[in-house]
């Protein structure tokens, strides 16, 4: 067994083999940091596959590493995605696993590996399609953008219809046998780590609230099997799936939407019967709201103050919320000359949208940024064209013209001029 160093200059094809040679395991290099789509050509190396945003680098690559360690190290440095699998390729190697030890390792617990081969012509296949019964039956149907944000979507509609379950009724639901590679439902305690690296759904409305409050996080990592499993699977709860292009009005962040299907009309959570102590905090509230209008009366320049309090407040909220959706807008990136949107940029202007009807005295000014490379005419046109498909995005969506500016202003701008893609931007400037 030797160590070896990995670096941009690497090619994939030269890497599997260091892995094969090396510690006798297979190694699976993809183009996305989510490990989905198919994987990175041979002939590529990996500087030419790095995701925009990333610095690259090198490291030794040593037998002693976890396998957890190695998949994330290559995410920190080059936004891609690596699995380790054993030696035959059939099962994906347990993440605490040394890289030397994955060849003979599987990633489920209690022994059962993963099963990536492709089914054999014998193998029966889950069955997603829904039957007329279960059509007349169904309950809910998910719309989603993608099989993992899909599949996220059948948690979250499981959830809707049973509010009460905790996280053990959950698994008990969808056991981890739908998806051996890792725990489908972990709870959620704030680490970071697993958005970045797209082990788990993580964003606030992502994230599924238990019966007793527990935060709980979501499998991302879903093959095309995996979520054939789910799909059939959430058919017995009356949870049908739908694809997301058939879906009117878009998906909401998160990349699904729910349907209420035969009349369906989910259940609210049951009130518990009060105590009198609670009757008695009751009354003093009351008491004490009577109070405020009192003072409200007598007082109106405390009222006055507190509205414009409030004011501010709600003014915060969507500040912060507005500087969020620009973030994820640039992380989502245009195709390089172009001004199309892509499908992830569209996503999160529907969230803006949604924002923008909730605050009608909401207007912005969408400036759009282009790093120096090229002729600065043409970056200043397509500056100019990124910004007017994203405000006619949001027209489209019902928001008035005059609620929103489009600007282009080239490569004028540049925030860093040692990193292009700093400067490939899209400013969401609020207008007062």
């Amino acid at each position: 067994m030797a160590d070896f160093t990995l670096d941009g200059r690497v090619k994939v094809k030269t890497l599997k083999d260091e892995f094969k040679k090396n510690f006798g395991s297979t190694l699976r290099v993809y183009t996305n940091i989510k490990c989905e789509g198919e994987q990175a050509s041979d002939d590529a190396t990996l500087a030419s596959i790095r995701a925009e945003g990333y610095s690259g680098g090198e490291f030794t690559v040593k037998g002693n590493m976890k396998v957890a360690t190695f998949e994330r190290r290559v995410a920190e440095l080059y936004g891609i995605g690596v699995q380790v699998a054993n030696a035959d390729d059939t099962e994906f190697a347990d993440d605490a696993a040394t890289l030397m030890g994955a060849a003979s390792t599987a990633s489920a617990e209690s022994g059962h590996g993963h099963n990536i081969v492709t089914p054999t012509a014998t193998e029966t296949a889950p069955n997603v399609e829904a039957t007329a019964a279960e059509l007349a039956s169904a309950r809910v149907r998910v719309y989603g953008k993608a099989q993992n944000r899909t599949a996220l979507g059948i948690a979250h509609a499981y959830m809707v219809m049973y509010p009460h379950a905790k996280l053990e009724d959950l698994r008990q639901a969808f056991p981890n046998s739908l998806n051996p590679a890792r725990e489908i439902f972990t709870e959620y305690k704030g680490d970071a780590d697993n958005g970045k690296f797209g082990c788990y759904f993580t964003q606030p409305d992502e994230l599924l609230t238990m019966g007793d409050g527990t935060k709980v996080q979501f499998a991302m990592m879903w093959t095309k099997p995996d979520f054939e499993n789910i799909a059939a699977h959430a058919k017995q709860y009356g949870i049908l799936i739908a694809d997301f292009e058939k879906a009117d009005g878009g998906a909401k962040k998160g990349g699904f939407r729910l349907e209420y299907l035969n009349g369906y009309v989910p259940p609210v959570p049951g009130k518990k019967k009060l105590k009198w102590w609670v009757w008695l905090l009751i009354a003093m509230f009351v008491i004490g709201t009577l109070q405020v209008f009192y003072d409200a009366i007598t007082k109106p320049t405390v009222i006055e103050k507190e509205v414009e309090k409030i004011v501010e407040v709600e003014k915060i909220v969507y500040v912060d919320r507005v500087e969020e959706i620009e973030k994820n807008f640039n992380a989502a990136k245009f195709i390089v000359g172009k001004a199309d949107l892509s499908e992830e940029a569209k996503f999160v202007l529907h969230d803006l949208a949604q924002l923008m009807e909730k605050h009608p005295e909401l207007r912005l000014k969408l400036v759009g940024h282009t790093s120096s490379e090229g002729d600065p005419a043409f970056n200043q046109k397509l500056s100019e064209a990124r910004a007017q498909a994203a405000v006619d995005f949001l027209v489209g969506r019902g928001i008035a013209a005059e609620r929103l500016e489009a600007e282009g202003k080239g490569s004028s701008e540049p925030i860093d001029e040692n990193t292009p893609e700093a400067n490939r931007r899209t400013e969401f400037i609020i207008v007062e």
